[in-house]
């Protein structure tokens, strides 16, 4: 049969379509991109806030055409959708054939050929010898190296769509990154809901570290990058920032989803912390790895922020100076905790405190980027610019697949660039989120642009 896939949500949730698709193409059948030519279509769903939730009704009203109008013969709903509202879907989308919950990916042969789907036993975790067909470009992948989460954070439905914290074991995910660098993947993106969280629940300590210390060391023909996502911020360890700075494989980067900065607020959010404790881990994370970007995340307007709140979420901004920010509005989610609080800010508040935090990154980042002006630094040569046809575009090591800025390649000395090479570019523009430059020659191996340590940003242009 042919099959068309539509997978929504984050990267976790993306790992899972490719061990669906993987699944299916190992049992024959052809997994088609165009929804029209399909037998079966698949909608893999996110449900973590509401937008997302609509996102995914529309995505299978959408699907559900193609089933009333005769061309497909089956629809499947798969992901964390079914976890939240699995009777609702069946009641109010009677196209709907079949429905898997997130432990049920392994079921998703028999739910395509029209057999009853076994219900879910156990908690679900793929492993190395699940087949994986890759849905990202060809130069990089996404690992999930643990599932669930054990954190209580009162605006957070993930524990109950996705169950408890449960870790790969290390040779596992080893054994899935050496295969995937041998097919020619440049870049391996580790992923959990709580990356720095690995190993605990499996004894071990300081896991990741141990995990990032093993992947670093592989064999590999040509140089690839290796990265991690989502660090709990009590859970960054000295150990860990050692392990980053002694391994030049593993890129100068750190995701700290933050959330606020208000202790009053952390503390409704179930999270802890202080604009004061961060500032120190800020300062620990530059001074043991200076050539390291931070990101972060916030939410505006949680039950409860009041103005002051958010005026200290702005200093600490100002403070932190991180180099790449995403800022969320409050979604008030019935399944979650915060439901219940409160002191909810009306949806203007929220929109303008959101627009405020991000024109003082617009900022902090421009200012960034223009120390990089007339740097040589190593790209990941991702291809033709969306932009134009003229351009080529690329990512830094610290700018990560989607989420980050790009590098815009417009002008190229030596050979023509190849998808997947790393080479050095020469940067010559600066913009707020996206860089310019040249791409030079490749260089022997051993004299590839080494890390360069981020000077102090005294200054945040107007």
């Amino acid at each position: 049969m042919k099959i068309g896939f539509v997978s929504l949500g984050c990267p976790k949730n993306l790992v899972d379509s490719e061990v669906m698709m993987g699944r299916l193409v190992e049992r024959g059948h052809q997994i088609v991109s165009d929804a029209g030519q399909a037998d079966v279509l698949v909608v893999n769903t996110c449900a973590f806030i509401e937008p997302a939730c609509q996102e995914s009704v529309n995505a299978i009203l959408e699907m559900a055409d193609y089933k009333r109008s005769g061309c497909v013969q089956r629809l499947i709903v798969t992901g964390c959708l079914v976890e939240r509202y699995r009777d609702e879907i069946r009641r109010e989308i009677p196209e709907v054939d079949a429905v898997l919950d997130t432990n049920q990916v392994e079921q998703i042969v028999a739910a395509c050929e029209g057999r009853q789907a076994a219900p879910s036993q156990t908690p679900y975790l793929y492993d190395e010898h699940a087949p994986r067909l890759q849905a990202t470009p060809a130069h990089y992948a996404y690992v999930k190296i643990a599932e669930g989460c054990d954190h209580t954070c009162s605006f957070c439905i993930i524990p109950r769509l996705r169950g408890r914290y449960r870790s790969r074991r290390p040779e596992s995910v080893q054994a899935e990154v050496a295969s995937l660098l041998a097919r020619g993947v440049r870049e391996i993106i580790l992923v959990a809901q709580d990356s720095t969280g690995y190993g605990e629940d499996l004894g071990l300590r300081d896991g990741l570290a141990l995990l990032l210390e093993r992947l670093a060391q592989l064999p590999a023909e040509r140089e690839y990058w290796i990265r991690f996502l989502y660090a709990y911020p009590n859970r960054v360890t000295q150990r860990l920032l050692e392990v980053m700075a002694a391994h030049s494989r593993i890129v100068p980067y750190l995701d700290l989803p933050l959330q606020h900065a208000s202790a009053a607020v952390l503390k409704r959010m179930r999270r802890g912390g202080s604009a004061e404790r961060f500032l120190r881990l800020i300062e620990r994370v530059r001074r043991t790895v200076p050539e390291i970007a931070l990101r972060s995340t916030f939410i505006v307007g949680f039950p409860g922020e009041t103005e002051r709140d958010f005026e200290e979420l702005c200093r600490f901004l100002e403070a932190a100076r991180f180099q790449h920010v995403g800022v969320f509005g409050y979604s008030d989610e019935e399944c979650a905790p915060s439901f219940r609080l409160t002191g909810k800010v009306d949806r203007r508040t929220i929109y303008n405190r959101k627009r405020r935090l991000m024109a003082i990154q617009r900022k902090i980042s421009r200012a960034w980027n223009r120390i990089l002006v007339g740097r040589e630094l190593p790209v990941l040569v991702e291809g033709p610019s969306p932009e134009s046809d003229l351009l080529w575009q690329g990512r830094l090591a610290t700018q990560a697949p989607e989420i980050d800025g790009v590098c815009l390649i417009n002008d190229v000395e030596g050979p023509l660039p190849a998808r997947g090479q790393i080479r050095p570019l020469r940067i010559t523009r600066a913009h707020d989120y996206d860089l310019v430059g040249t791409l030079l020659a490749p260089e022997p191996r051993q004299q590839q642009p080494q890390r360069q340590a981020w000077p102090e940003l005294v200054h945040i242009a107007r």
